[in-house]
């Protein structure tokens, strides 16, 4: 290679002792992919999913017949040991010998790790669920759960951590060393505990204010050792990693018997500068630069959260090894140029040695996996680079396919557990997809003319979705259409988000000034990150349902391999790729009058929609063009915002929330999410009041006035009026519960009349008739059916109702029973037709006047 003049000279000496070791060719000189390591990983693999929780002796007996096995081919004489050189008989049988060593380790490894979920007391005390004292070391960081909604109720969030047991005792006082891996569940309600900051937990939030978010156990490190008084569980699925579940009472402080190691205090400093540098950045900087560095998703709302998981681009969270890949090419250049004269990166741009350069990536790879926790994905690229700095130390080429290859072999066999983790798996499809299908299918649409970063770019998005799309189909039931194009676009801001959110990892605990100043600079590329989510998930056929088994990913595989051949012909013709994307463009967007005209939904004209929640409420009138007043919000975000986008609601003037219980707010995040609010009007009887508090908490976050409904309470917008029946002005008397407070709307539109009840019960409705507004009962002409149908109902209410359509709102299978027969039975007794979105799904009424019409999503 030609020298440029003037080149300093220390560099040029660099550069030339590289190209003296090891040659100047390009990796695509090399001879064909070397694929020797990928049956023994693969071996490996499914030896230990396979055997993780299989008795000892069938392990044993696998282990020592494959050693044998082994043995045998490696010793006995070949045909060909008596006429070839020595040995020549041998090495065809390396490739079988290699497989059946590898299976015999990974039984082994498997065998010894399935047991210590097995040995021990703690099996046996989880299984009689047993009360228990024990020192436990805590393996993994504190994460705050979601509220799960249960019926009416939030139930409270738990800190959730990975731990191990190293001593136990019962109830019969006696002490058993043991070392058996448990899920530890905190309960942290509101109150539990003081202090600020959420260290470095990984939860999603809360409906309260406060209380679990501020819970000291939510600062706890890895390695930490506890003393815990707890009600132990069995696992909750057979064959689990863990021996059995804790459930401690979080409204006291941890009792800590030994502190986190040094390392792990260290790397929580660093995590913690992190989170203090980013406090001042908008809400969604400030929420996913902590995400995209070091995996900490504590400050992510749920929305967000399920928006990303909508465009599959939860992976950016996930501490990929792509976060790693792109530490190590800024500090050795691009890995396919690791080992070149022409390398890129800092390393020779500072004139540092490759073998400096090596133990320079090492470090930063050790460090990596501290501060980010040694998670599947994690250890995964840890394993990758470190095979690839030790081919770059010793001057050997390697493929990153052997290496990946090496990587899983070395996992698995350090940890079999991985083997049945669906992030492993995710993981290590993603990074053989780019190694193997990315290349080659950038390389045929730069063929066409496709500029090449565009096609590189494509091409990884691609790759990488078409074989993780049925693994993700598996666990969401779904398949997205705009992950491509929304990973394609976040690509653009990964990388900078990434280098500037550990730089300022790097420098918060020094100079925080600086590290702030990075932060502010980061906060552009993250933005554009959420909102790419954000944008994708909004849109109406940005997903679609599939079977989620792996019948259906098997399925969902075989489409895959059929389209590959069809697009690549479909890429000779400009004008029907065209035509195509366009199609898949209407088929995303769903524009609201196409979309009516194929599917019919909604119907034309549609005056009130019930949406399918499942056990909750939600309601939609139509108020114009794009304007609905949404009653109601559901227990699920994805659920009413889905029905929110099928109907093109677009704008919210007003959003009525009956009362306070879960299953009719717990989905406000869905109906506020892209959407304008003009107000929230509520019930002033505020219990749950944690639930009271979230909805305050939701309100005042989007700046949306919050304001109380009162009996006799009029408003009108466009062609839609409505009147508040109850409850009643204050003073009165105290509502017996929630449900008796319910916010009871008397709606017109387009001469039609529609109750909605909310969840009214016989005191309440009783009171309803005897009030002043009671006498605008008679006769209407669509009834929401109040508590999702229950059995407790009026009878006189019902009989001067008199609807003509009765819709009920209840979830498949729920456990209450719901609707009650008798109710049902009541209803069609005065004359109404009764539907239920149970079974109907998805309803609307449309009509004017005298007519009636409903239709069925």
């Amino acid at each position: 290679m030609r020298r440029v003049p003037g080149l300093p000279t220390r560099r040029a000496a660099v550069h030339a002792a590289a190209e003296g070791r090891l040659g100047a060719a390009h990796p695509r000189q090399e001879g064909p992919t070397d694929l020797r390591l990928v049956p023994p990983a693969l071996a490996a693999w499914a030896t230990a999913a396979v055997l993780l929780d299989a008795a000892p002796g069938r392990v044993a007996a696998v282990a020592v017949a494959c050693t044998a096995v082994a043995v045998v081919l490696l010793v006995a004489p070949g045909r060909g040991a008596r006429t070839g050189p020595p040995g020549a008989g041998r090495w065809p049988r390396l490739p079988a010998a290699a497989v059946l060593l590898c299976v015999a380790g990974a039984a082994v490894s498997a065998g010894l790790h399935g047991a210590d979920v097995r040995r021990g007391p703690v099996p046996g005390l989880a299984r009689r669920y047993a009360s228990v004292t024990a020192e436990v070391e805590i393996t993994s960081d504190p994460r705050l759960t979601r509220p799960r909604i249960r019926g009416d109720h939030a139930m409270p969030a738990s800190v959730l951590m990975d731990a191990r047991v190293l001593r136990a005792q019962g109830a019969d006082g006696t002490a058993v060393v043991t070392r058996a891996p448990v899920l530890l569940i905190v309960d942290v309600r509101a109150g539990a505990g003081t202090g600020g900051g959420t260290g470095g937990g990984t939860g999603t939030g809360t409906l309260a204010a406060g209380g679990p978010a501020r819970s000291p156990w939510l600062r706890l490190l890895p390695s930490t050792r506890l003393r815990v008084h707890a009600r132990s569980a069995p696992a909750a699925v057979g064959g689990d990693r863990i021996a059995g579940v804790l459930r401690v009472r979080g409204r006291t402080p941890p009792e800590v018997v030994r502190g986190p190691s040094g390392a792990q205090r260290f790397a929580g400093r660093l995590r913690a500068g992190l989170r203090e540098a980013t406090d001042g950045l908008p809400p969604d900087a400030r929420a996913l630069l902590p995400g995209l560095v070091v995996g900490d998703t504590s400050r992510i709302t749920p929305e967000l959260d399920e928006a990303f998981k909508e465009t599959d681009l939860a992976h950016t969270l996930a501490v990929s090894g792509s976060n790693l890949t792109i530490i190590l090419a800024l500090l050795i250049g691009p890995a396919g140029m690791a080992q070149l004269v022409e390398r890129r990166g800092l390393a020779p741009r500072l004139g540092i040695p490759l073998r400096t350069t090596a133990v320079l990536g090492a470090a930063l790879t050790l460090g990596f996996v501290a501060v980010c926790r040694p998670g599947p994905s994690v250890l995964r690229a840890a394993a990758c680079g470190s095979v690839v700095l030790l081919a770059l130390a010793t001057g050997r080429r390697r493929s990153l396919l052997p290496a990946l290859a090496t990587a899983v072999l070395l996992l698995v066999l350090y940890d079999p557990w991985l083997a049945r983790s669906y992030g492993f798996l995710l993981s290590v499809l993603a990074t053989g997809a780019l190694l193997t299908l990315a290349p080659r299918w950038s390389e045929a649409l730069r063929r066409r003319r496709v500029p090449p970063r565009l096609a590189e770019g494509l091409a990884a998005a691609a790759a990488a979705q078409a074989l993780c799309a049925p693994v993700v189909a598996v666990l969401s039931a779904r398949v997205s259409l705009v992950a491509v194009p929304c990973n394609l676009l976040a690509e653009i801001a990964v990388a900078p988000a990434t280098v500037l959110g550990f730089a300022a990892l790097a420098t918060a605990p020094v100079l925080m000034p600086l590290a702030e100043a990075l932060a502010w600079c980061a906060r552009w590329p993250t933005s554009w990150i959420a909102n790419i989510a954000r944008t994708g998930a909004a849109l109406p056929g940005g997903s679609v349902h599939w079977p989620g088994s792996w019948s259906g990913a098997g399925l969902l595989a075989l489409v895959t391999v059929a389209l590959v051949p069809a697009g690549r012909r479909l890429l000779r013709h400009p004008w029907l790729c065209a035509a195509c994307g366009a199609l898949l463009v209407l088929v995303v967007v769903r524009p609201p009058p196409l979309t009516r005209v194929i599917t019919g939904w909604p119907p034309p004209g549609w005056r009130l929609a019930v949406c399918d929640v499942g056990q909750g409420d939600a309601m939609v009138l139509a108020a114009g063009r794009g304007s609905g007043v949404v009653v109601d919000a559901g227990p699920d975000p994805a659920l009413v915002d889905h029905c929110l986008r099928t109907l093109g609601v677009t704008r919210i003037p007003l959003l009525v929330l009956t009362h306070f219980h879960a299953d009719h707010v717990a989905g406000l995040p869905g109906v506020l999410r892209g959407r304008p609010v003009g107000a929230i009007e509520t019930t002033g009887f505020e219990e749950p009041a944690d639930q009271a508090e979230f909805v305050r908490k939701e309100a005042a976050a989007r700046h949306i006035p919050l304001t109380r409904a009162t009996a006799g309470e009029q408003r009108r917008t466009g062609t839609l009026s409505w009147r508040v029946l109850w409850p009643p002005p204050r003073p009165a008397p105290e509502p017996d519960g929630p449900n008796d407070a319910s916010v009871t709307l008397l709606v017109r539109s387009a001469g039609l009349r529609f109750l909605l009840l909310g969840d009214l019960e016989p005191p309440a409705q009783q009171e309803l008739l005897r009030s002043p507004q009671g006498a605008l009962l008679d006769g209407v002409d669509v009834l929401k059916v109040a508590h999702h149908g229950s059995a407790y109902q009026d009878p006189e209410l019902l009989r001067r109702v008199a609807p003509r359509l009765a819709i009920i709102s209840c979830g498949r299978d729920n456990p209450y029973g719901h609707p009650a027969p008798g109710t049902v039975a009541a209803l069609r007794a005065e004359g109404a037709v009764v539907l239920r979105t149970d079974r109907d799904g998805a309803l609307a009424v449309a009509g004017a006047g005298g007519q009636l019409r409903v239709a069925a999503d």
